[in-house]
């Protein structure tokens, strides 16, 4: 099927930066969207940045408020997302995943295929 392996996690001061990836493999698909989910301690797995096939489309969640980008590299089969300014409340495992095909990835229902997910924490 798919495995989806993130890296990039650790431990950063609040205001930090952070660059998580998410290394793809076995069965490629070329019309699924990507994203990019989080659990904090205590609460739910909220999605926060999406990315479409043909990488020309996002989306974001209103919680990460601009300081997140995401984007894909298709032909390394990798996906990125960059974390700037990063916030306590930002602590979490942040973990990949990717969607069936044709679906816009902007609804957790969308996503069939999971990483491990890598632990984020941001200090004061």
């Amino acid at each position: 099927q798919v495995q989806l392996v993130e890296s990039g996690g650790g431990l950063v001061q609040a205001g930090g930066s952070l660059r998580l990836s998410c290394a793809a493999s076995g069965r490629t698909c070329g019309n699924c969207a990507m994203g990019w989910f989080r659990q904090a301690p205590g609460k739910e797995r909220e999605l926060v940045a999406a990315i479409s096939w043909s990488g020309l489309s996002t989306f974001y969640a209103e919680i990460i408020k601009g300081r997140f980008t995401i984007s894909r590299d298709k032909a390394e089969n990798t996906l990125s997302l960059q974390m700037n300014s990063l916030k306590p409340e930002d602590t979490a495992v942040y973990y990949c995943a990717r969607t069936r095909p044709f679906l816009r990835g902007d609804a957790s229902g969308d996503y069939s295929y999971w990483g491990q997910g890598t632990q984020v924490t941001v200090s004061s």
